[in-house]
């Protein structure tokens, strides 16, 4: 068998008009883009097992995905000079490689890290969105007050059944460990979230922020996003957060490479609420 190369590549998108990361036959996808572009460039089939962070959903945008694939050492060593600038030129604009590392081959993209950070941007200013901006960034109709954000944010944070903010998968459990969740205020007026989790099911992130926008035009008290979480099933009254507000902005890995086998072990582990 040949030998073959893993390697990391960092990849950032604006989600705009991709229907997602993941590769559907009649949709423009990030990875169909990406895959299309390797096999022009390196032939049909010579990349293989092309495998992401975070499966990203339709419109949203990415500045820090992960992701990982496997190359014959033989092709890479040919590549490794030109290729990243081979991959710009062909490219769409909306998609960039900006970097390609040699990792280990337990290195695993997915399995491997460690956390997920996302960034949600909202603007509140009654004109609505700059227009240089209105891809990434969220016209609220209401002013929203800051610390009513980070207070409904504060009841977030810790490990929970987030059912309540997800789209439950069968045999897939809700359960999640959120380290971060905050608000700031940027000097041009902007409204940032930032989320950090393990990992995170089916449109939680955007439900959270939906959640709390509410607490943070007054509409709900800001008890009310960490009440849901006494539910087991998705709660009808979250509004999801519309797409194009969200990035994926890092992915954490082990500091030490001897650890990504481990830690993709941890993480194919089933999570498992504790006993009460």
């Amino acid at each position: 068998m040949d030998e073959r190369t893993r390697l990391r590549l960092d990849v950032s998108y604006d989600g705009t008009d991709f229907s997602g990361w993941a590769v559907q036959p009649t949709r423009r996808t990030v990875a169909g883009v990406l895959t299309a572009t390797l096999d022009l460039v390196l032939g049909a089939g010579t990349a293989t097992g092309l495998t992401v962070a975070g499966r990203t959903d339709a419109g949203v945008h990415a500045t820090g995905q992960v992701c990982h694939l496997d190359l014959p050492t033989v092709v890479w060593r040919e590549h490794e000079g030109r290729l990243l600038r081979r991959l710009a030129r062909l490219l769409p604009a909306d998609v960039r490689v900006r970097a390609m590392t040699e990792v280990p081959a337990d290195f695993d993209a997915r399995f491997s890290a460690t956390f997920r950070r996302y960034e949600y941007r909202v603007t509140d200013a009654p004109w609505g969105a700059e227009p240089l901006r209105r891809r990434d960034t969220l016209a609220w109709p209401k002013p929203l007050e800051l610390t009513a954000l980070n207070a409904a944010a504060a009841g977030l944070v810790g490990e929970h059944d987030f059912a309540a903010y997800c789209r439950r998968k069968e045999n897939a459990t809700t359960l999640r460990e959120v380290t971060r969740l905050d608000w700031r205020r940027d000097p041009d007026g902007i409204l940032v979230a930032t989320v950090q989790a393990d990992a995170f099911c089916q449109n939680m992130v955007r439900s959270l922020v939906g959640a709390m926008l509410v607490a943070g035009d007054g509409r709900r008290p800001v008890e009310w996003p960490a009440s849901l979480l006494t539910r087991r099933e998705r709660s009808s009254e979250v509004t999801v957060a519309p797409a194009h507000g969200l990035a994926l902005v890092e992915v954490g890995y082990p500091d030490d490479p001897a650890q990504y086998a481990r830690r993709a072990d941890l993480t194919r582990q089933l999570r498992v609420p504790a006993e009460s």
